[in-house]
């Protein structure tokens, strides 16, 4: 590929690691830096990615080696964190350049024949050996909110960052639709049988490469056994004494706030 070039609107997602680099604004909130010099100077080798946004708007990201100290103009947070800091669109733009940064760093030698990858796009890598092509690649998961009347299925896994409780989640096996993928998740981890699995929207996961695919359904039949390696708690909670739930960032939130809305109508699947 050749060199880029940036104008002055250019804006730059820099990451040490998963944190992220922001600038400091007078208000207290922040906002990605942008100009047409890079902010930082990029780790030894690091390529400058430009990372094109659903929108059309292109970004550009690279990491650097050392995390830059807080200063009266820069800070640097956890990407999940910096929802808390950054407008919802810069916020988003960040997680895709992470995942294009976590797709550089794991794709640099073919999988084939281990020959050093060389860039042929923005979103594609190609062996000079054997020719294989290496895009970023998705691992879709499902996340699904079960309705028993008024009360909802939460569950407390061993991995969540916190006390919150959250929803029956997992990835989507080969071979799977994403509804065999619900039935059998909601199963394995909780041993219940469910119905009237609804669709009801998606959102890109970047910790660090996911498809998070949210679903509404109805509780069928069967007493909870909780898939003890997985969770650590999970019971129905009534809509008037909810348990501390999560964040707004996520996808669960909104399957939950939708619920709780009267907005969990969709089309059976």
């Amino acid at each position: 590929m050749k060199e880029m070039e940036y104008d002055r609107t250019a804006c730059w997602c820099v990451f040490f690691k998963d944190n992220l680099l922001m600038q400091k604004l007078a208000d207290g909130t922040c906002t990605l830096p942008a100009g047409q010099q890079l902010p930082v100077a990029p780790a030894k080798d690091q390529t400058v990615h430009r990372v094109t946004l659903p929108t059309g708007q292109q970004v550009y990201t690279f990491a650097i080696d050392y995390p830059v100290a807080e200063t009266n103009q820069w800070m640097m947070t956890g990407l999940r964190a910096s929802f808390d800091h950054l407008p919802l669109d810069a916020y988003k733009a960040a997680g895709k350049a992470y995942q294009i940064l976590y797709w550089d760093l794991h794709s640099r030698y073919c999988p084939v024949c281990g020959t050093p990858t060389e860039q042929q796009t923005d979103i594609m890598k190609k062996c000079p050996h054997c020719g294989n092509e290496l895009y970023p690649p998705i691992s879709t998961a499902i996340i699904v909110l079960v309705r028993r009347g008024e009360e909802i299925l939460l569950v407390h896994a061993h991995n969540f960052r916190g006390t919150f409780y959250g929803l029956v989640a997992g990835f989507l096996e080969a071979g799977e639709t994403l509804e065999q993928c619900v039935r059998r998740e909601v199963m394995e981890e909780t041993g219940l049988c469910i119905r009237n699995i609804t669709y009801f929207d998606s959102q890109p996961w970047p910790y660090p490469s996911g498809l998070m695919v949210g679903f509404f359904a109805d509780y069928e039949s069967g007493d909870i056994k909780l898939q003890k390696d997985e969770l650590s708690a999970g019971a129905f909670y009534h809509r008037n004494n909810l348990p501390e739930l999560p964040r707004k960032l996520s996808i669960a939130r909104r399957l939950i706030d939708a619920w709780l809305e009267g907005k969990d109508t969709h089309t059976n699947r």
